[in-house]
């Protein structure tokens, strides 16, 4: 695989959304899960249920934030340990969206949404 700062901007354009969106996740997940637009978003019913699932939320959301502040410090620290780094990351989220495919067919956008910067990320670096 190329390394991230041997290949077009694209790629690490890429790579940055992903962990932008990421952070937007984290921040839905572990800050603002107590509002019902956000639990109502992840599939919770009702009030009660977000209450339960809320610490699971929060923990996912810094699952979340660290993958993205991996990306972010792969990308400024460059070089074959920066590369690692971001390909690690990008990887890690390619492989948590195939998880939550396998949910079921109402899983389909979240893990396409979540894996689809991170993959394009990876083929472009590997490819240009």
């Amino acid at each position: 695989m190329a390394a991230f700062d041997d290949v077009p901007a694209i790629a690490q354009i890429f790579a940055a959304v992903a962990a932008a969106l990421h952070v937007v996740i984290f921040v839905m997940e572990s800050l603002l899960w107590s509002k019902p637009a956000v639990w109502q978003r992840f599939g919770v019913a009702t009030a009660a249920d977000a209450d339960v699932v809320r610490p699971m939320a929060f923990n996912q959301g810094f699952y979340n934030l660290f993958l993205a502040v991996g990306i972010v410090v792969g990308l400024i620290v460059g070089g074959a340990a920066g590369d690692a780094i971001v390909v690690f990351a990008c990887l890690s989220i390619v492989g948590a969206a195939v998880v939550l495919a396998t949910g079921g067919s109402k899983y389909f956008r979240a893990a396409f949404t979540q894996g689809i910067t991170p993959l394009i990320a990876l083929v472009l670096a590997a490819v240009l």
